[in-house]
């Protein structure tokens, strides 16, 4: 679940709302979801219930959606931090993003997503999640993580 094409590093965007349309694109164009505008509602719909941003400048924001065809997770990690209202009231500048099939909303997504949390409550994955450079060390990180 954890591809690659999902993972970017050092972008440049502005706000939440950048992060959304972003992620909404880019999950159409890696073959992960068939409409854009649909996952971008699927992640403000999310948002509103309550704000995915954690502490230490994290975030996951997730998406269940009968346009997402199979289920994903997209890593970015931001040259800056922006607003998320996030726990700690810190900037954000890591997205672990959640793409979840609404077929899957109910076992793929709450165990991912339960798994994350944690992780993002260890202080040794942050400090990896923070240093690694590539895309790959990002792969090799979560795939480690995730399936210990």
């Amino acid at each position: 679940m954890i591809d690659e094409s999902l993972i970017k590093i050092a972008l440049t965007l502005e706000s939440q709302e950048d992060v959304f349309q972003y992620l909404s694109e880019l999950v159409v164009k890696e073959g992960y979801a068939k409409e854009a505008s649909e996952v971008l509602k699927a992640l403000k719909d999310r948002e509103a219930e309550g704000s995915t941003g954690m502490m230490d400048g994290f975030a996951i924001p997730h998406a269940k959606s009968s346009t997402i065809t199979k289920p994903g997770v997209a890593l970015l990690k931001l040259a800056a931090g922006i607003n998320w209202e996030s726990m700690d009231g810190k900037p954000t500048q890591y997205i672990v993003a959640l793409f979840i099939p609404e077929t899957e909303a109910g076992t793929t997504h709450l165990k991912l997503l339960s798994q994350l949390a944690r992780l993002l409550m260890k202080d040794d994955f942050k400090k990896a999640f923070e240093a690694a450079q590539t895309p790959p060390e990002l792969k090799a990180l979560l795939e480690d993580k995730l399936s210990s």
